[in-house]
């Protein structure tokens, strides 16, 4: 994870299932639904702008982090997350 990644400020905005951060007012999204047990991470967007700075990354962490905490499983419907949790093995005892 990059030195810019590691200090985002992700906030986790349940009521709408998705974990944001702003940066130089453009917002980076890794969105999801809740049902029952399992996180169905559906999508990750980064404005072009903005890519390449590790912040999708960031953000999936945060949002499997959250998961992990809750007892919770995840389906990576979103073809980014599918890549990060092959690309981490530490998390693929989450995916149902």
């Amino acid at each position: 994870m990059s030195q810019a990644s590691a200090s985002l400020d992700i906030v986790h905005k349940p009521e709408i299932g998705r974990f944001e951060t702003t940066i130089n007012g453009l917002r980076s999204e890794a969105d999801y639904q809740l049902d029952g047990q399992v996180v169905h991470m559906t999508h990750t967007g980064v404005p072009p702008q903005l890519e390449g700075r590790g912040i999708a990354a960031a953000l999936v962490k945060a949002a499997l982090t959250w998961a992990r905490q809750q007892g919770y499983k995840v389906n990576p419907l979103c073809s980014y997350v599918r890549l990060y949790i092959r690309r981490h093995p530490e998390w693929q005892d989450l995916v149902v």
